[in-house]
């Protein structure tokens, strides 16, 4: 599908160095793909928010510990 953009000429500069002219258009298309991507991250994380009660926990007392004990609990970590 075509679509008409209209970009700043310093964009367009930049986007040649990237890209070189004859492929501003696969370079458009990969950073809109990451763009929606991130987007689709952050509503994600945005929709989980809050998901997790804040209290009455394993690890409120002592965070650090309750990381040891659930690292050295798995045999199949090293160290």
């Amino acid at each position: 599908m075509r679509l008409h953009i209209a970009l700043d000429d310093d964009l367009v500069e930049e986007l040649d160095r990237r890209a070189g002219k004859r492929q501003r258009s696969q370079l458009i298309a990969e950073l809109i793909r990451r763009g929606l991507e991130d987007e689709r991250r952050w509503d994600d994380i945005e929709a989980a928010l809050g998901s997790i009660s804040d209290s009455g926990h394993d690890w409120d007392e002592d965070p650090a510990s309750w990381v040891h004990r659930q690292r050295s609990a798995d045999s199949r970590r090293a160290g």
